[in-house]
């Protein structure tokens, strides 16, 4: 162990050294995420603390372009409306550590926590940047809110390979570990009694919401051995921390366990909550009981497209499809399409253009949907907590009523229910 960790060390040594402390970049365009949330194989990214500075694990979804004329480069900005940026480097390939696998290339390197101020913002790019062209590319670009959490947590989710996980969610009995930077430590978890519940309409009473949960009743807790791999079989949530309170700095970091095939769909439980978006209690209850759930789901399906096969066929696909990339995207102390973001995400479609504020938020913009056809925009409030650090919250508007129940009724009537705002601008 050693040995490893004179090599990590020696590595971010030689990347602080090898990058001068600032460079001068042009003013960037007004940025546009749109496409960060489309879904797909994207820049994943995670972080690990080590010593003086901050690893970086990236898996980069092939056909993965690096070397000449594609390096792989660093932005800080002070905030997402920032217009100049703290600096810009490229990490020189003798420092990425590639890794390439049948459907991706993973790197590694470090960069000095010294140069990574909290609060700021970094982008990631493998691509060279086009001053005529504001739209993120999410196999290409990937952005990190530089929190206290990142800068601090010394350890990292690795796979039953080893390989960093790169996602906060994991399946009921999924193997998995923790890969600490120094010393092994024993890692202690603890789940949680929660009960998560589905996003509120857009025109719902502010104080009717709940956004991530603040405190939490345990339901039970363990701890491992150093270096013993993590199986855990009930799902809920859960928070892990590595060696005893306050070790390096860092708190617990908080786990999804997931039932079934997450983020799929497969049971028909999972295939009738979602509906909840757009039919009564009463219509999911006729579903439940029925004799045969999954071929009642079809025929709810089928029932909405009057017979024809080919529409009930795609709108089955494009509704789960939507709610597994909500899944993939959103997954927080609970499942992504239970989320205010996901419940847009699901009902209204990939936001055709979305903006970064300075102040955390994010703002949605539909090109029709809103009074008479026209554009309509919604807004998410940051609300983060220990359980979910990435939490957004909608703002909730009365006005919004008529123009949500005009988006639901959109499928279920079949003239319409493939039209609208549902899918992200071509680039």
């Amino acid at each position: 162990m050693k040995r490893i960790i004179g090599y990590c060390v020696i590595g971010c040594l030689a990347l602080t050294a090898a990058v001068p402390t600032s460079q001068p970049a042009p003013p960037a365009p007004r940025l546009d995420y749109a496409g960060l949330y489309r879904d797909g194989p994207r820049l994943e990214v995670d972080t690990r603390r080590e010593g003086d500075s901050l690893r970086f694990y990236l898996r980069l979804p092939a056909p993965a372009r690096l070397g000449p004329g594609h390096a792989l480069q660093l932005t800080a900005w002070p905030s997402y409306e920032a217009k100049v940026p703290l600096w810009q480097d490229s990490i020189p390939r003798r420092q990425q550590h590639p890794r390439p696998e049948a459907d991706a290339t993973r790197l590694s390197f470090c960069v000095a926590a010294a140069r990574l101020p909290r609060g700021s913002v970094l982008e990631l790019r493998t691509s060279p940047a086009d001053a005529k062209e504001d739209y993120q590319e999410l196999t290409t670009t990937a952005w990190l809110r530089l929190t206290d959490a990142i800068l601090t947590r010394p350890f990292v989710l690795i796979d039953s390979l080893g390989r960093p996980l790169l996602r906060r969610y994991v399946q009921a009995g999924e193997a998995f570990g923790v890969d600490r930077y120094g010393l092994y430590q024993p890692v202690r978890w603890k789940r949680y009694a929660v009960n998560p519940v589905a996003a509120l309409p857009p025109m719902s009473r502010p104080n009717a919401t709940s956004g991530g949960p603040a405190v939490l009743p345990v339901l039970d807790s363990a701890t491992t051995r150093p270096g013993e791999p993590l199986r855990l079989d009930e799902p809920g949530l859960y928070s892990l921390r590595v060696g005893g309170a306050g070790v390096g700095g860092a708190g617990p970091l908080a786990v999804m366990v997931a039932e079934n095939e997450y983020p799929a769909l497969t049971t028909a439980a999972e295939l009738i909550e979602p509906l909840r978006y757009l039919t009564t209690s009463e219509e999911r209850q006729r579903l439940t009981n029925a004799a045969d759930p999954k071929r009642a789901v079809d025929k709810f399906w089928l029932d909405i497209a009057q017979g024809n096969q080919t529409l009930g066929k795609e709108l089955i696909r494009r509704y789960y499809g939507r709610v597994t990339a909500a899944n993939r995207l959103f997954a927080a102390h609970k499942a992504g399409w239970l989320t205010d973001r996901g419940l847009l995400y699901v009902v209204l479609g990939p936001p055709p253009s979305v903006r970064r504020l300075f102040n955390g938020e994010e703002r949605w913009f539909y090109s029709e949907g809103g009074v008479n056809g026209g554009p309509i925009t919604y807004t998410f409030r940051p609300r983060p907590s220990t359980f979910a650090p990435d939490y957004y919250e909608l703002v909730r508007r009365p006005e919004y009523e008529l123009l949500w129940y005009a988006a639901v009724e959109k499928w279920r009537t079949p003239p319409t229910a493939l039209t609208g705002p549902n899918v992200p601008r071509a680039r």
